[in-house]
């Protein structure tokens, strides 16, 4: 099964990174961005019975820092080949 894990900062988290973004978007040209907020995507392949607390045990020990960010669990349809 594929899963897909999306972390993000808080709100009211400073974000450098999506400060950089925001700054070089706006460098090139680009207008009417009024915020970035950088984040991370982790891909999972995992078998087939991993229960939904097992995933979620994975994020809050080593996948996201629970202090400073939070995190989305996606189950992702397989494609039929």
């Amino acid at each position: 099964m594929k899963v897909r894990i999306a972390v993000s900062l808080k709100p009211g988290v400073l974000d450098p990174q999506g400060r950089a973004i925001h700054h070089a978007l706006e460098g090139l040209g680009f207008s009417g961005v009024n915020d970035v907020r950088a984040g991370r995507l982790i891909e999972l392949d995992v078998a087939d019975g991993t229960s939904d607390t097992a995933l979620d045990e994975m994020c809050r020990k080593l996948l996201a820092n629970m202090v400073i960010e939070n995190y989305r669990i996606e189950k992702v349809a397989e494609q039929a080949a």
